[in-house]
């Protein structure tokens, strides 16, 4: 699934930065990363695509941590919803696709 907008550029506000990296010790930095990165595969989301559409990112960092983002397109930038490790089904699956 090709959705990701190019040039790749992001929509932060302090809400989701600080949302993330209090709950999930995830930074804006390394969620970032998970975009650029390969092997990572999107799905849709549709069980939260209620009032926007939204995705599923499955992604590696630069220092291999796997990540699952849930993000969707506002104009021709990725606003990032959620960010957190893998689950285990979600890392089999990943692996499958990768």
């Amino acid at each position: 699934m090709d959705i990701i907008p190019e040039p790749l550029e992001f929509e932060w506000d302090e809400g989701n930065v600080d949302k993330n990296r209090e709950k999930h010790l995830v930074s804006f930095k390394e969620t970032e990363q998970i975009f650029i990165n390969e092997p990572k595969s999107i799905l849709d989301d549709r069980k939260h695509s209620k009032k926007e559409k939204r995705y599923m990112l499955w992604g590696i960092t630069d220092e291999g941590r796997k990540l699952t983002v849930i993000f969707t397109i506002r104009g021709k930038k990725v606003r990032v919803i959620s960010v957190r490790d893998m689950s285990r089904k979600e890392e089999k699956s990943y692996e499958k696709t990768a």
